[in-house]
């Protein structure tokens, strides 16, 4: 029941990373610190559609 989801920085709206969830057990949205290759430091990013 895993499905793909894509992260995406807060800062500059740049689609950087493609990850999974189960959706069944985590129903909100997935909000983490990664690294942004364009802002060249670490930001929020949120998944998106």
């Amino acid at each position: 029941m895993r499905e793909l989801i894509t992260l995406a920085c807060q800062d500059c709206k740049r689609r950087n990373y493609n990850s999974t969830k189960n959706k069944k057990l985590h129903k909100e949205k997935v909000e983490l610190k990664k690294y942004c290759p364009t802002c060249r430091k670490h930001t929020l990013h949120k998944e998106i559609k």
